[in-house]
């Protein structure tokens, strides 16, 4: 093995989204009334809510176990309506929100993160250490792509609301502390936005939205992340606050000269994405490359009836710790180990089949990483 790869200490973060494995309904009901002080409500609320707290653990502490070493408080919940529910002064109208009168947040505290500082000795005790958490939160330009009528203002106001939650979840404990927050933006880059176009004021809103949000993120002690599925625009490079940057696998900046120099020039680091995550690629992988498109969707849609009745295993179709490593070590070597302290999945795995499916996909990540330091 390369010198350069050689005693590595790359740590394994995850992304956060996991298939629903709860009964969705209890578990959004104790979600909403979770952060209540004096709860003086029915009984079967009361249930909801431990229901709720029990799950946020249990799905935490299999993180851990398979071996995730920064993991995302577990995200059942839609990502996006979790932070626009808890935002006043919008009012959503088929399936549109629109800002009825000046936006505010009563309460940024995302009830996943409270339970788990609630409960921190817990998994203290099963660690025996302190507990590292990473804290995913939509960005202002994912979360502007929601609402009917966007203007050039629309990512400061969403940045005076997200920096609310950066405020009421960055916390630090004895048992725990939040190590690191990233803005997940999968709309940056892969959506056609005039908004943003070069030269324009909402480019410059978005970039000083990024800068005071995670300007306040390390104010507070933590790192600072951004989630992309795609590199190809370069204005998060203007971030003088971003030391983190992950995009999807087989992004031009695992393999890009030019992404080595900018990540020295700026001072950023990357988080390696070394798995795929997308269900219907990997599937798409093992079929025979000689079948036709429209073959190829009969297949998978083939595969997924019988993954659901039963009669194929979903963890067939992950990728292997080997090629996981073998994908780490790519990247180490290419940038060298000092701008590649972390490693995970390239996005959420919410649309796995199974929920032991995506722990097991954790837990090859987790063992691929770990041959490496």
């Amino acid at each position: 093995m390369s010198s350069v790869v050689e005693n590595m200490q790359v740590q394994s973060c995850d992304v956060g989204s996991l298939p629903p494995k709860w009964n969705m309904k209890t578990f959004e009901l104790g979600a909403k009334y979770a952060l209540m002080e004096k709860p003086a409500i029915e009984e079967f609320i009361r249930e909801a809510i431990e229901y709720f707290k029990d799950a946020v653990i249990e799905s935490l502490i299999d993180k851990i176990k398979a071996g995730i070493e920064i993991p995302v408080y577990p995200q059942f919940r839609d990502m996006n309506e979790m932070f626009l529910n808890a935002i006043s002064g919008i009012e959503k109208i088929e399936g549109r929100y629109y800002e009825t009168e000046t936006l505010s947040v009563k309460d940024g505290r995302i009830p996943e993160v409270s339970t788990i500082f609630e409960r921190e000795k817990e998994v203290y005790e099963l660690l025996g250490e302190k507990l590292k958490l990473k804290v995913c939160i939509t960005g202002p330009h994912t979360l502007s792509f929601l609402f009917a009528y966007r203007d050039s203002e629309i990512f400061s106001r969403l940045a005076d609301m997200l920096l609310r939650f950066v405020e009421d979840n960055v916390l630090k404990s004895k048992y725990c502390e939040v190590h690191m927050v990233a803005l997940d933006e999968p709309t940056f880059g892969t959506v056609d936005d005039p908004l943003v176009d070069v030269g324009s004021e909402g480019r410059e809103n978005l970039l000083m939205a990024w800068e005071r949000i995670f300007e306040r993120v390390r104010g507070l002690g933590a790192e600072t992340a951004i989630h992309l599925h795609s590199t190809s625009d370069p204005l998060f490079w203007e971030v003088k606050n971003l030391e983190i940057v992950e995009s999807h696998v087989e992004d031009q900046i695992y393999k890009s000269k030019h992404a080595k120099e900018r990540l020295k020039e700026t001072g950023k680091v990357l988080r390696a994405s070394i798995c795929l995550t997308d269900y219907d690629i990997l599937i798409k992988r093992s079929l025979p490359k000689e079948l036709k498109n429209s073959q190829v969707a009969e297949k998978i849609g083939e595969i997924w009836s019988k993954i659901r009745r039963g009669q194929l295993n979903p963890e067939s179709f992950l990728e292997s710790v080997d090629l996981i490593r073998k994908r780490l070590k790519t990247i180490i070597e290419f940038f060298g180990g000092d701008l590649v302290p972390y490693a995970g999945p390239e996005c959420g795995l919410r649309g796995f089949p199974t929920y032991d499916c995506a722990i097991e996909c954790l837990r090859r990540i987790s063992s691929a990483v770990k041959s490496i330091c």
